[in-house]
């Protein structure tokens, strides 16, 4: 299986941020087998990431690997969306 990376931009500690991250987190780990690399950039601490990555909202999350690039905003609470959106494996194929 191929290994995921994905970049989760959030603004700040906000409830939405950490509930995306808890979700993006549980996604790597069970949907994925733990074959996923996750990096959370703070837009607020770091807003020259956010422009030249286009990132317009938060929390939007990334995966840049496998190719190509594919992104989802909200805080990722509806799984199958998200599998659909950031073109994972079908849920009823778990890793």
């Amino acid at each position: 299986m191929d290994r995921y990376h994905f970049t989760l931009y959030v603004a700040g500690s906000s409830g939405r941020s950490e509930q995306a991250r808890r979700n993006l987190e549980a996604l790597a780990a069970g949907h994925l087998g733990g074959h996923a690399d996750i990096t959370t950039i703070d837009v607020l601490s770091d807003p020259e990431a956010a422009e030249t990555h286009r990132i317009l909202t938060t929390p939007t999350v990334v995966r840049t690997r496998p190719t190509p690039t594919r992104r989802v905003t909200g805080d990722l609470s509806n799984l199958a969306s998200v599998v659909a959106a950031l073109e994972l494996p079908p849920l009823d194929q778990p890793s």
